[in-house]
C-alpha cells in the first residue's frame, strides 16, 4: 500500500527530495516497514534516521502519526489506520534543544 512520508528540511535536502514521499509498503503498515523502505529508496538517509548497527532511532529525530508522538513505541507496533489509508502523512520531526 501507498504510504505519505513528511520529512525534515535537512534530511529532504540530503536525499535530493523537494517535498514529502510516497512510499510503497509490504504487509502491516510499522515505523519500521516505512523507514526500512525510506532507506532502501534514499540510500543516502542510512544511519541519519537510525543507527546503522542498531536500527534505533537517533536523537533529535521523533515520529509521529495521526497527531500522536510514536517515537517510544516498538517499531513494529501498527501504526493507526489513517496511515494506511492515506488520510494522514507519517511523520519524522527534528526536535530542538536548548535552553
Amino acid at each position: 500500500m501507498t504510504i505519505d512520508v513528511v520529512l525534515p528540511t535537512h534530511l529532504r535536502t540530503l536525499a535530493g527530495i523537494r517535498a514529502g514521499v510516497s512510499l510503497e509498503v509490504e504487509g502491516e503498515v510499522t515505523t519500521r516497514a516505512i523507514l526500512d523502505e525510506l532507506e532502501a529508496r534514499y540510500p543516502v538517509l542510512r544511519g541519519t534516521i537510525r543507527d546503522y548497527q542498531t536500527l534505533r532511532r537517533r536523537p533529535f529525530l521523533r515520529f509521529f502519526a495521526c497527531g500522536s508522538d510514536v517515537s517510544l513505541d516498538s517499531p513494529d507496533a501498527p501504526l493507526p489506520r489513517g496511515i494506511a489509508e492515506r488520510a494522514e502523512p507519517f511523520m519524522i520531526v527534528g526536535a530542538t534543544a536548548g535552553g
